[in-house]
């Protein structure tokens, strides 16, 4: 089933936490990146896997940090546990990366009784280095089925002014459904839209993204998932 919107919610905001499986996101992700602070990390870990563990009405994911950080396996080491549908890796930069993600994550499942290969692992591509190494990361053969963009951390990285007409992330956006789509791969998540204040702007990249071969959109608000649900629900001609 595609995902058609993926929820980010701050893993150290329980009543946040709490909302974010109410609102009719397809997955939920828990976030120990960005939104955690250095000092709240490992607080953090053992909050995230206790909000998994209870019933919910969608996927749950843990965004962790970085493979280049000093948190990447203590996240790992923490959160692979029963109840975590899935775990999303920021700035992958290269297929050796995904190659030590998917081993961590498979000694762990084996570790903790779980089935090996369960756990979905979606990467965030969001820099220069992992676009220009995309080919080799797309076709590294692991558990990974699908891909995801990050526009945020790519701007920033190429020194790019994202606006809100979003014209300068085309050629990055085409070049990471083509390499999905020639490596057999689910169509990627597109990223976030960050200004909460424009819902038609919103409106208007999900449908673009949408008709450019994007299967769905990470959100960072709740008020987003309607509309970019709506966006992303086959029509009755599209199914018939």
């Amino acid at each position: 089933m595609p995902l058609r919107t993926m929820l980010f919610a701050p893993g150290n905001h329980a009543r946040r936490v709490e909302k974010a499986f109410e609102v009719g996101a397809d997955a939920v992700i828990l976030d120990l990146e960005d939104a955690v602070a250095v000092s709240e990390k490992s607080a953090t870990r053992p909050l995230v896997v206790e909000a998994l563990a209870r019933p919910r009405r969608c996927a749950g994911y843990v965004r962790v940090n970085a493979m280049d950080t000093p948190f990447c396996f203590d996240d790992l080491a923490a959160v692979v546990r029963l109840g975590v549908d899935g775990i999303m890796l920021p700035k992958i930069e290269s297929a050796r990366h995904l190659f030590a993600a998917d081993w961590i994550i498979a000694q762990l499942e084996r570790q903790h009784g779980l089935p090996e290969g369960g756990i979905d692992l979606l990467p965030i591509v969001e820099t220069a280095k992992g676009f220009a190494n995309l080919g080799e990361i797309v076709t590294a053969g692991t558990r990974v089925r699908r891909f995801a963009f990050g526009a945020g951390d790519f701007a920033l990285d190429t020194n790019m002014n994202w606006t809100a007409h979003e014209g300068e992330l085309a050629h990055a956006r085409a070049g990471l459904v083509t390499a999905c789509r020639a490596a057999d791969l689910e169509p990627p998540i597109d990223s976030v839209w960050v200004r909460l204040d424009d819902t038609d702007g919103l409106k208007r990249s999900a449908e673009y993204v949408a008709s450019t071969g994007f299967q769905g959109k990470m959100c960072i608000h709740p008020a987003q998932i309607p509309v970019v649900n709506a966006v992303f629900t086959p029509g009755d001609a599209e199914i018939a």
